[in-house]
């Protein structure tokens, strides 16, 4: 499975769904996550103070998520997403950061863990 930072927001920001989002991380067999998503969500945890991202730290080991480096391949395949389902282009109106995910999540054929409706509106496969 890949996790996109909207489901990590929702976990450490114990929005109401955070308990769903939570079973479905804790009892994957393997969780990965691209660099970027966690360069992303180290910049937006942060805007609530360092103890959020200290917390993540600590999900990331708890889960064991396992980081895939952000290479060219990845890189390309992040820009054909965006030429597919980003904003300006597609409903789905996928920023920078999603499309990250979703190259991922394609690339290891693997069902993706999100929030909202953007993604719903793609072909990636969802894991909730």
């Amino acid at each position: 499975m890949v996790v996109d930072s909207s489901a990590i927001v929702a976990i450490l920001r114990g929005e109401a769904d955070a308990p769903l989002y939570g079973r479905v991380l804790a009892t994957a067999n393997e969780v990965r996550m691209s660099t970027v998503t966690d360069y992303e969500l180290r910049i937006v945890l942060g805007r609530y103070g360092p103890a959020l991202v200290e917390r993540y730290n600590i999900l990331v080991d708890e889960i064991g998520i396992v980081m895939v480096d952000f290479d060219q391949t990845e890189s390309l395949k992040s820009h054909e997403a965006y030429r597919l389902f980003g904003k300006g282009n597609h409903p789905a109106g996928l920023n920078m950061g999603d499309c990250v995910a979703y190259a991922l999540a394609k690339r290891l054929d693997a069902p993706l863990l999100f929030k909202g409706n953007d993604f719903a509106r793609t072909d990636v496969r969802r894991a909730l």
